[in-house]
């Protein structure tokens, strides 16, 4: 998978997500097989630079590459500087949001909004296409409602404008994240496209990586939700493409660890008191499919330290060990 001349060391991608694809994730992600992983949303908004979440955002130290900063805005030319400042700042790759169908988003005619102006598309991916020299990269859904799925249209608006791959979600604006992801739009946009397409919504295990990439003809696959509390999945993905054979699941001993190193991460990245409050939905995450946890999670909600929330863990995973112990 190469984007642009970047070559990427396999075709899983981490999807950006607000509020989770923070820095301590993201290495996470690396670490267990994703290829690459592209930040938080950043506005273009130059006001809102300066604020302490914006400069989070903007913190890749550390990081290894290729890193992929997602931008969103709607005037071509306050994109244009935004995608200046992050490359000036680190990023190997400028990401352009027109998929995210929030409303604080869309109702300032940004994210996913923009696919109902194919004009200003274009305008947009042109300008920010020529103020960097880096890659630029665009996320689209498959249009604006099911009546209207013109990803193939941006699609060609895209290549034409210089952008080097696109990661497609399988719905519309209005879909938001609801019923299934639909692969038909994404297997014309591949069609039409001489651009790598990437392949996004409800990839949740290996085998519906493997039937996505079937249908669609993608050439990769961009990760989101089904990765929080389960950044294995990246490498559970790859040994199933690579093999055909499904990797083993990693054992409680094992999450408990994956888990306490990323909360770890996350304290020093936030400091303890704002890290314990982010690091409360990912453990309610990694926990989700264990029994026990909806008490577990109650109990972790209510602590605020950091020290009280690995002991909590440590005690809950020795329950789990010892419970599957009895069941052997």
């Amino acid at each position: 998978m190469r984007i642009g001349p970047l070559q990427l060391e396999n075709n899983l991608l981490l999807a950006p997500m607000a509020g989770v694809t923070d820095r301590p994730f993201r290495q996470l992600c690396r670490d267990l097989g994703a290829a690459m992983a592209v930040s938080e949303m950043i506005s273009s908004n130059s006001a809102l630079r300066a604020s302490r979440k914006t400069l989070r955002r903007l913190d890749f130290e550390g990081e290894s590459g290729p890193v992929s900063v997602q931008i969103m805005g709607a005037d071509p030319a306050t994109m244009a500087d935004a995608a200046r400042v992050n490359v000036e700042n680190g990023a190997h790759i400028i990401d352009i949001n027109m998929g995210c169908p929030a409303k604080k988003v869309c109702k300032v005619a940004a994210g996913s909004a923009l696919l109902m102006d194919p004009p200003l598309v274009g305008r947009i991916l042109e300008a920010v296409v020529k103020a960097v020299e880096v890659p630029v990269t665009l996320k689209i859904r498959t249009g604006w409602d099911p009546q209207h799925r013109n990803g193939v249209e941006i699609a060609r608006i895209a290549e034409a404008s210089g952008v080097q791959a696109l990661a497609v979600h399988g719905r519309t604006r209005a879909c938001g994240y609801a019923g299934n992801a639909e692969y038909e739009t994404i297997r014309q946009i591949k069609q039409v496209a001489g651009i790598p397409v990437i392949a996004n919504g409800d990839i949740d295990s290996p085998e519906k990586a493997r039937l996505v990439l079937e249908q669609t003809g993608a050439d990769a696959l961009m990760i989101g939700r089904a990765a929080q509390g389960r950044p294995w999945i990246f490498r559970e993905i790859l040994h199933f493409l690579r093999t055909g054979e499904k990797h083993s699941a990693p054992q409680p001993g094992r999450i408990r660890a994956i888990l306490l190193g990323h909360l770890e991460n996350l304290y020093e990245f936030y400091g303890e008191f704002q890290g314990v409050r982010v690091a409360r939905k990912h453990i309610a995450w990694y926990s989700r499919t264990q029994p026990g946890g909806a008490l577990f999670r109650q109990r972790i909600n209510n602590t605020d330290s950091a020290e009280k929330q690995k002991a909590l863990i440590d005690e809950f995973f020795d329950q789990l060990a010892i419970n599957k112990e009895r069941a052997a």
